[in-house]
């Protein structure tokens, strides 16, 4: 699972799913911890360890809390502009906004990418604001204390997230300027991803750097931070590309039409006698005894049952039910099946036509039509 995967549904906000990652338990734990040992007493001196660690772990509560408030600044926006939005995870560094598409101009781009910024400035002011009042009441008090660093994180917070560093915030407004400057998106999207490489690179050797003068496990944060930063970028700018080239490509224009059936009642060993063995096919969607798909085989499911085992072993013990497959319609845009491709365990979609079953979409599919889509942008 990746770092950015949901591991706990949180439940809804305005429509928008919210996750979390398992890494937030980790990082809710080390800020608390920080703020109860080190910052909060140096602050606020007089308070027993319990207030400390009771203020720590509300403050780093709230302050994703206030990330949440940050993604669904850009999640609302974009479903205005007509991005639909999968959902929303919070992880390890903050939170991931999934969109199911992008936006359609540079206007919109820089709309989605700027709401997070302005609300993490506004938070910071509220807290800022409050914890000022606060000190002009009774002095420095835990409180007080506690509400000032949410202000300033969440300052930082805006701050690093306009860096013109892409997937960053900033980067993504660097991209809608130059694609408003060049009228070309994927010449801007390039640009903003070698942005946010170099950004990564240098994250990476100031933390070396700082690890190697003082032994500062903030070198090491820096360094994960940075070889975060280099990935996403790329890995950000070729799904931008990929999906600038399949724009207007219907699942239809790559599924394989008309796949082979076998029967769900056959053994895995008749399935690789009967239909395998004599055809150029690795996947086959399994039928009832009324012409009703109700599994789907793949080569790599019948591997797993040793060779001893296969003529008493029902191809439905090991098939995936049709529950579990990914299915699509023939007019559904290939853009979007993707997205839900990269996280089946078996990489395949059914397509069905008014409940009938007209074609199937493998990885091969998908890297033919990539393919005549690279040489189409050429």
């Amino acid at each position: 699972m990746a770092v950015t995967d949901e591991s706990i549904h949180l439940g809804r906000v305005g429509g928008v799913r919210i996750g979390a990652n398992w890494s937030l338990v980790v990082v809710v734990w080390l800020i608390a911890w920080s703020l109860a040992e080190g910052q909060l007493p140096l602050a606020a001196p007089g308070y027993g360890r319990v207030g400390y660690w009771l203020a720590g772990i509300a403050a780093s509560l709230v302050f994703f809390a206030c990330l949440l408030a940050h993604e669904l600044s850009h999640s609302m926006v974009a479903r205005r502009s007509g991005v639909e939005v999968e959902g929303i995870v919070l992880w390890l560094f903050g939170g991931v906004s999934r969109l199911k598409g992008e936006a359609h101009d540079a206007g919109q781009e820089l709309r989605i990418a700027v709401a997070g910024p302005l609300m993490s400035l506004a938070l910071a002011g509220l807290f800022l604001g409050v914890a000022r009042l606060a000190e002009v009441a009774g002095g420095t008090t835990l409180l007080s204390a506690t509400l000032a660093w949410l202000g300033w994180i969440n300052g930082l917070l805006a701050v690093f997230n306009l860096m013109p560093a892409f997937p960053l915030d900033g980067g993504r407004v660097l991209r809608a300027w130059l694609w408003r400057r060049y009228d070309d998106k994927q010449r801007a999207t390039v640009a903003a991803a070698s942005a946010g490489r170099t950004f990564g690179f240098l994250l990476i050797g100031l933390g070396l750097f700082e690890f190697a003068a003082g032994g500062s496990v903030g070198g090491l944060w820096l360094v994960f931070l940075g070889w975060f930063l280099l990935h996403a970028a790329t890995a950000e700018a070729a799904g931008s590309i990929l999906s600038s080239e399949l724009a207007g490509v219907h699942v239809r224009d790559a599924m394989t039409p008309d796949p082979i059936v076998a029967p769900a009642d056959a053994t895995v060993a008749d399935l690789l006698d009967r239909f395998v063995y004599p055809n150029r096919c690795s996947t086959f969607p399994l039928v009832d005894h009324a012409g009703t798909v109700v599994a789907l085989m793949t080569l790599t499911r019948m591997k797993r049952v040793p060779p001893e085992h296969r003529a008493a072993t029902p191809v439905m013990s090991v098939a995936a039910p049709l529950a579990e497959v990914v299915t699509a319609a023939p007019d559904d845009a290939l853009v979007d099946l993707l997205s839900k491709l990269t996280t089946s365990v078996d990489q395949r979609a059914l397509v069905f036509d008014g409940g009938s079953l007209v074609g199937i979409v493998s990885p091969s599919d998908i890297a033919r039509i990539v393919q005549h889509a690279e040489m189409r942008a050429r």
